[in-house]
């Protein structure tokens, strides 16, 4: 491919330069030809080849640098309202710069129509919701309340602040949530037009006592769900009951709320949006807000062994990128997956800089005390850092201005996440850069094979299960205890109120009464207490186990289902970056105790499981294959585990544990694999369970390109006879009791998923399987059998 050398005068040019100084090329190289927005992969490998062995980035073999992508800027776009705002409400606003996705929220907001707002970041999403809200507030008659949803405290707290700040006449506005003073509550349920929360204190502290709150509930206008894109899962499906209870108040006291949503960019916005709200919803994702010129480059950290698979270690090229980007003038921040990892990279940053340079780079994540934090957070939004190392499960939920370049340590999961990642720099339309340093596992190996997915791929859907029996059974207990059930609630919960309430009466916890007269029954809570406080919203069924330190300090949870899989005795156990060493598991008492650990090894819980298919929703004929959707049984034993060291891999040993077995209710899709086409691909049958088990690693571990999730967000059993299905098969489970939805999304990408799974096998260089390709880090029978020709030969066959 003929290159075009870099124009002297372009605005990217120190960014162009920097990436290829680290990779040991010329500038010139990272160029871009044709069109400003054509797909270019970096150089000629035979000429990337023969960098001398002693360049940055050099060596015997191709350049790290696979690819480079270039947006060209994005003008901004403005939009006019279709009628006027409250000239009070416009004076806050400044209609005239409306970019065009705000006006048009804005406009179906303020028709009743709900609506998501799904564009990139910095776009100011949250002026779509603001107008409306202050324009209700400002009523002269009859004021309309708004109630604000976020997923965390911390970010109502910086909307509230956001909200003060313009000062819109008429929305009075409270944060309620668990820090919230008795006092202070009891004004914001007579004063406040405007209420900031949180899904678990709406849960347990507003709807329980909807009594009190009937003023605000009756002129209830707006109800923001925001960040809508982190109600996924089992969460999300706990919060889609949530919100239809509190539709079911709000009707009982006279209002029929709209809906405005917020979201990063996700594929199918309206879909989620109106799973979780229970109404339609319409999507906003033209985004007309401004973008600078953007550079998007993958990087692959150079083999080691060609044999093996092994890689150079993404944590040193990435720490040699950002040292190198802020030696060249570019504020930069890089993510990483832990907070080990973060100090490491951290530290080695500094140490390739000169010595000016080495206090102007922190590493920033969970765990400092509140001082260390604020310290670095002043020093990184004064623009007195040039570089920061933070965890990628850290949002910093502000604005961070100034900075240019983003690198991203290891493949975030998901094109949506990785677009968040990359949007910290380039705000205010600057110029900016982000490089994506892939790691080892099978996605991120795929992306470096396919580097133009990385800005062509659509984002990919997130998904929720509203028909999951174990989170409704819950919700309709609450609700039944709220107020009593009718045969008018089925319009909340639409073909799962009467199967609920049956089940629930079954079960002594709700009574029916027939109130005569033609008015038709209605059930009525009748077990007791506060059915509330029992329901974790961020769980699946059967509760948590709580993780403490000897000292009984709160750490984390964990699934019941899976906590003899994630916290038995001597588990390596990772929250929000932190090691921790499992030292005592108690079941019954559902508490484990741990201690800090270092992080260097990590556990694999070696298990026997078993899987029935108990039910069929779907099946069709796929190449040679049949893929199937339905309910399965699967039934676990934690029988040992393994340590390993973290940075080798290599085995330090297994450990025999004795714990019970577990039963998983749930939702799998599957793949029943003909003997023929054993026969057809030249599987033998000795070989068949490893070719079996090494496809359904490299199908799991490909899964996230399809729905937001993470691998270990399911489980995976290959078997040479399943009865269920009459053959050998591949299941793919939802690891939630009664399943998160990542079952049906799975089903319906069957085969753009075999296509992947086949591609990220090919694509691996390695002769006998390495965890780029059919190795899982998870895997409960050790990696064993696996034959990674014989997953490719049956694959290749399947789509013949």
């Amino acid at each position: 491919m003929a290159l075009v050398a870099v124009d002297p005068v372009d605005p990217l040019d120190s960014l162009q330069a920097a990436l290829a100084v680290r990779a040991g090329m010329p500038p010139s190289a990272v160029g871009v030809g044709g069109a400003p927005d054509h797909l270019v992969d970096v150089g000629d490998r035979d000429r990337l080849a023969a960098v001398p062995p002693g360049a940055p980035g050099g060596g015997h073999g191709p350049s790290p640098l696979v690819h480079v992508h270039r947006i060209p800027p994005r003008p901004a776009r403005t939009g006019s309202l279709t009628r006027p705002l409250p000239p009070e409400v416009a004076a806050r606003v400044g209609v005239d710069s409306l970019w065009s996705h705000q006006a048009h929220a804005i406009d179906l907001a303020r028709a009743g129509r709900s609506v998501v707002v799904a564009t990139g970041t910095s776009s100011g999403k949250s002026l779509c919701y603001q107008v409306p809200i202050a324009e209700a507030a400002a009523a002269p008659v009859r004021r309309g309340t708004s109630l604000l949803i976020f997923p965390t405290k911390a970010l109502a707290h910086d909307q509230l602040r956001a909200l003060s700040e313009h000062d819109y006449p008429g929305v009075v506005a409270g944060a309620y949530d668990g820090d919230t003073g008795t006092e202070e509550r009891a004004w914001i349920r007579r004063h406040a037009t405007t209420v900031l929360t949180n899904p678990e204190m709406l849960h347990s502290g507003i709807l329980p006592h909807h009594d009190r709150w009937a003023t605000f509930l009756g002129r209830l206008r707006y109800v923001v769900v925001d960040e809508l894109h982190a109600f996924r899962g089992i969460f999300g499906t706990h919060v889609a009951h949530l919100v239809r209870r509190l539709r079911r108040l709000a009707n009982h006291y006279g209002a029929d709320p709209t809906f405005v949503c917020c979201s990063a960019t996700i594929g199918q916005p309206e879909r989620l949006a109106s799973a979780v709200c229970g109404v339609p919803v319409e999507a906003v994702a033209d985004d007309g807000s401004p973008q600078g010129e953007r550079l998007v480059a993958v990087w692959n950290p150079p083999p080691l062994d060609e044999a093996t698979g092994a890689r150079v270690s993404p944590n040193g090229e990435t720490a040699g990128l950002v040292a190198e980007l802020v030696r060249s003038g570019q504020k930069t921040i890089a993510f990483c997956r832990s907070r080990r990892t973060t100090e490491v990279v951290a530290a080695d940053v500094r140490r390739r800089l000169p010595s000016r340079f080495r206090r102007k780079v922190q590493p920033y994540r969970g765990g400092y005390l509140a001082e260390e934090r604020r310290a670095i957070e002043e020093e990184l939004f004064s623009g007195r850092l040039d570089g920061v190392v933070a965890t990628s499960a850290l949002e910093l939920g502000i604005d961070v201005g100034g900075l240019d370049a983003v690198v991203v340590n290891g493949f975030p999961g998901t094109i949506a996440s990785f677009w968040q990642q990359a949007g910290r720099a380039g705000r205010s339309g600057r110029h900016s850069a982000a490089v994506l340093v892939a790691g080892s596992d099978q996605l991120d190996q795929w992306m470096a094979a396919h580097p133009h997915e990385l800005v062509a791929r659509a984002p990919e859907p997130v998904v929720i299960n509203p028909a999951n029996p174990f989170v409704a059974d819950a919700h309709l207990r609450c609700a039944a205890h709220e107020k009593p059930l009718t045969h008018a609630d089925e319009r909340y919960w639409p073909g799962l109120l009467d199967e609920v309430v049956r089940r629930l009466v079954l079960d002594d916890q709700l009574v029916v009464h027939e109130r005569g007269r033609g008015r038709g029954p209605r059930a009525m809570y009748a077990a007791g207490g506060w059915p509330s406080h029992g329901v974790g919203l961020r769980a699946g069924a059967g509760g948590q186990v709580a993780l403490r330190t000897v000292d009984g300090e709160a750490v984390g949870t964990v699934e019941l289902s899976r906590a003899c899989e994630q916290a038995h005795p001597g588990a390596s156990y990772l929250h929000a970056g932190q090691s921790w060493r499992v030292v005592e598991l108690d079941l019954d008492g559902r508490c484990a105790v741990v201690e800090p650990d270092d992080g260097a090894t990590y556990t694999v819980a070696r298990t026997d499981v078993d899987i029935r298919v108990t039910g069929c929703d779907a099946r069709r004929p796929l190449g040679a294959l049949e893929v199937g959707l339905g309910d399965v049984e699967v039934h676990q034993q934690v029988t040992g585990y393994q340590r390993k060291d973290a940075l080798t891999g290599e085995s330090l040993g297994v450990t025999p544990l004795d714990l019970p077995r577990s039963t998983l209710t749930t939702r799998a899709f599957w793949y029943v694999v003909p003997s023929a086409l054993l026969d057809a691909a030249g599987v033998d049958r000795r070989d068949a369970p490893g070719a079996l088990h090494a496809a359904e690693h490299a199908g799991i571990g490909v899964l996230p390109l399809f729905t937001i999730c993470d691998r270990w967000d399911v489980g995976g059993v290959s078997t040479l006879h399943q009865p269920d299905v009459g053959g050998p098969a591949i299941v793919i489970y939802d690891g939630y009791q009664g399943g998160a939805g990542v079952a049906e999304l799975g089903f319906e990408a069957a085969e753009r998923h075999v296509r992947a799974t086949a591609e990220v096998i090919e694509a691996c260089s390695c002769s006998a399987g390495c965890p780029s390709c059919v190795q899982s880090p998870k895997c409960g029978n050790g990696n064993d059998p696996l034959d990674k020709a014989g997953a490719l030969a049956l694959l290749r066959a399947a789509l013949a």
